[in-house]
């Protein structure tokens, strides 16, 4: 709403939304896929690692300018087809009830001598729906139900293709055994080679001197080996002895014995190992153990090996139920090397629905000291972190309505930071919104809060803030008008003085207003639509001193284009600002008729003063401007691979520029991009950042960036790296320089990160990584 109040716009980290948080679950904890029988020996080869070899879903696409790009899926255009293509069938059928299908019997030749034993020869196959099976000699008898394959025998279903020299078995009971196996997985690369796969009923199998890889088989990078293997479909439960992790012929490392599921029944085991170096931290070696405790909840134990600090334990707990979800998380190093302290960090986040209207919401954060993030926080963000927000919150919301009630607290988490600067607790905190239509177009509205603070040698108060409000908004196509009508009662009552009960009461009153035209034009022959919009918002609200007035949680908001058009440059309730105020901005836009792309948008604005802005907070003068900061934004995007935005504030009284910003994005060839931005803002910073994705080829791509505080003169953030892709595996190694805390301190870390195509990667996660750092990486 353009003309409620500042309280009602306020964007304060960890402070809640009356919104409903949680949609009733319909499913459980996520599961691995159902693995049937025949495609078992692949599962039993992955050991209930993370991923799984068939599940590679593809990513959505990365538009331009996206923020991050998601993780795209799989690329196999590095391998060679496997030789097992050759016999695929494509038109197989793909649905239906495979047990209720007949089943179609073809060969050149067939005989039986005794009306019991028949044999069928020359191109023999056996169809049912999307089982085929194809060998150059069949034989069956009807009263043992015995059955032999001999000769190139040649297995499809929906999910693979199997190979085997011969096949023998009984159809009952159901028995089968296969000799020299080899398979390929149609939904991934995933192919290997089996001994001996004997299935001594439907689900139960044997299997021996087995491999998986998605690799080349007459050429692995890695594969798994298993000497022996039993699957356990009616338990979900596969056992491998004598496995061998392998990168080429080299022994990776060996276990004698793993279990691992073949269902979404899941099962403990460990996970990827995470390693990675820091100056500060040295070695780092986390082994992530995961804990199946039941189907709705579940835990992960992380031990982190670093050798300048120690031995770090951390854990995280995951729960859901028919009302609630949530996470506990943990870290706690007993002794820090480095610090001489015991270090650790508590997380809990909780989302609850008790009905349709009633929810809750809680997030508990507390670390050790205000260091932490400094030490261990592996993002320059998360390492500059000054204020750690913990809040509760029960939310309700109905028709017309919404409201809340708990509270909120910050930990500070920068050292050079005094304790004065903590923010309020509020404690409790509810708030109440509402709005009715009552006649025609006109609504009336509510907007409420009451707030108790509390903190360590300050004054402590309450406050209550009220703003009922009419409004009668109108809109056609072509224009919208929305005038409204309010009063702000803002009351306290202060604990060292239980006399004194400031208040303040002030009417607002705004009238919001736009026009919309188009036209179409042609532009190098494409169709185009471009919007003129022209809008203007008058506010009124008369002085009222408020001097006398605590400020509890109220900052000014810095001043943007969305500025122009709030009724408080206030956030919080402690200061309502006085205004007799015009602001006039245009917006323009160039939409393309045969794709919807919105290619340019620009827009400009001035907010006009007729009298001083006198409210100020402590500290702050009068200003007695005819006029604001000019703000002007540009969004240009000529096609999918070049993009440039500028943001730029002019501040006509003190003819200088305030705020200053471009950047440019160009994607060229396959996946490169190149970013180059600059960020300016008078008397807080000054810097420029270029990033970029340069393919080699197919196989090699470089990677960089540079993030350069002129005003500091300091590199904030500098990394290079290089990655290579192969059919199989890919890697990466990165180095990197960066501020790890707001003192300004360096530290220089490697990333190395290797991903096994189809089972998972070890490493730093430096995919990850990299997606969040380059604008456009994927």
């Amino acid at each position: 709403m353009n003309g409620a109040p500042g309280f009602a716009e306020s964007t304060a980290i960890g402070q809640a939304s009356a919104s409903l948080p949680l949609a009733k679950p319909t499913t459980v904890l996520p599961f691995r896929p159902r693995v049937p029988c025949r495609r078992a020996l692949v599962a039993a080869i992955l050991l209930g690692f993370s991923a799984s070899a068939w599940a590679d879903a593809e990513a959505p696409a990365c538009p331009i300018g996206t923020l991050v790009c998601p993780k795209p899926a799989q690329d196999w255009s590095l391998c060679r087809k496997n030789d097992l293509l050759d016999f695929y069938v494509a038109d197989l059928p793909k649905d239906g009830q495979r047990d209720l299908a007949d089943t179609e019997v073809k060969g050149r030749q067939s005989r039986s001598t005794d009306g019991e034993n028949f044999v069928l020869e020359g191109d023999a196959s056996i169809q049912q729906l999307d089982q085929l099976i194809r060998a150059d000699r069949f034989t069956y008898a009807r009263t043992s139900t015995q059955w032999s394959a001999l000769g190139n025998v040649r297995y499809q279903d929906r999910d693979m293709l199997l190979s085997a020299s011969d096949a023998h078995g009984s159809t009952t009971p159901n028995q089968a055994t296969l000799n020299e196996v080899r398979y390929q997985l149609l939904s991934s690369r995933g192919n290997g080679r089996a001994g001996t796969a004997v299935m001594t009923d439907k689900d139960h199998a044997q299997l021996t001197d087995t491999s998986f890889t998605t690799c080349p088989l007459d050429a692995p990078g890695w594969e798994f080996r298993a000497d022996a293997i039993e699957l356990d479909q009616a338990n979900g439960v596969g056992r491998a002895r004598d496995m061998t992790f392998r990168i080429g012929d080299v022994p990776v490392f060996w276990v004698p014995y793993a279990s691992f599921p073949l269902d979404d029944r899941r099962k403990s085991g460990f996970l990827y190992p995470e390693i990675g170096y820091s100056n500060d931290r040295g070695f780092e070696l986390a082994t992530p153990y995961y804990l199946n405790l039941a189907p709705n909840y579940d835990a992960t134990l992380t031990p982190r090996l670093m050798t300048q600090r120690g031995l770090m334990f951390g854990g995280q707990f995951r729960y859901l139920t028919d009302t609630s979800r949530g996470t506990v998380e943990a870290e706690w190093l007993p002794h820090d090397r480095d610090a001489d302290r015991r270090r650790s960090l508590f997380h809990w986040d909780d989302a609850t629905r008790f009905n349709a209207n009633w929810a809750a919401s809680v997030q508990i954060n507390h670390v050790s000291d205000d260091r932490y993030f400094e030490d261990f926080g592996r993002s320059l963000n998360i390492a500059a972190t000054t204020l750690l927000p913990s809040s509760a919150y029960f939310l309700g919301q109905g028709n017309g309505w919404k409201a809340s009630f708990g509270g909120d607290e910050y930990q500070i988490t920068d050292p050079t930071l005094p304790n004065s600067v903590e923010p309020y607790r509020r404690l409790p905190r509810a708030t109440f919104d509402a709005e009715h239509g009552l006649v025609g177009d006109l609504d009336a509205g509510l907007r409420s809060e009451y707030v108790s603070f509390s903190k360590n040698d300050a004054v402590d108060g309450r406050r209550l803030d009220l703003y009922p409000y009419l409004a009668y908004p109108l809109e056609a196509a072509a224009w919208f008008v929305r005038p409204e009508v309010g009063f702000r009662y803002t009351s306290y009552q202060i604990d060292r003085d239980s006399d004194k009960s400031p208040h303040r009461g002030v009417p607002i009153a705004s009238l919001d207003a736009g026009l919309r035209f188009d036209r179409e034009l042609t532009l190098a022959g494409n169709g185009y639509t471009q919007t003129l919009e022209p809008r203007i918002y008058y506010l009124r609200v008369p002085y009222r001193d408020q001097d006398n007035l605590p400020v509890f949680d109220t900052q000014e908001v810095p001043f943007s284009f969305g500025q122009l058009f709030r009724s408080n440059r206030f956030v919080g309730a402690d200061r309502q600002m006085d205004a007799n105020n015009l602001t006039v901005a245009l917006t323009s836009r160039l939409i393309e008729d045969s794709t919807g792309s919105e290619r340019v948008s620009a827009s400009i604005g001035q907010i006009r003063y007729f009298d001083d802005q006198r409210v100020q907070l402590p500290g702050r003068a009068v200003t007695d401007y005819s006029g604001s900061t000019y703000v002007g934004e540009l969004d240009l995007r000529l096609n999918d691979r070049w993009r440039f935005t500028v943001s730029n504030q002019w501040n006509p009284n003190t003819d200088r520029t305030d705020l200053s910003a471009f950047g440019v994005q160009n994607r060229f060839g396959q996946d490169g991009v190149f970013n180059l931005s600059y960020r300016f803002r008078r008397d807080l910073l000054e810097q420029a950042d270029a990033s970029v994705l340069i393919p080699l080829n197919e196989a090699w791509r470089l990677v960089g960036r540079w993030n350069y505080s002129m005003r500091d003169r300091k590199t904030l953030e500098a990394f290079a790296g290089i990655e290579h892709d192969s059919c199989c595996v890919a890697w990466r190694v990165l180095a990197r320089h960066y501020v790890h805390n707001v003192e300004r301190d360096t530290t220089d870390a490697l990333y190395f990160e290797v991903e096994f195509k189809g089972v998972g990667s070890i490493g730093q996660k430096a995919g990850d990584f990299l997606r969040r750092a380059i604008l456009g990486y994927q």
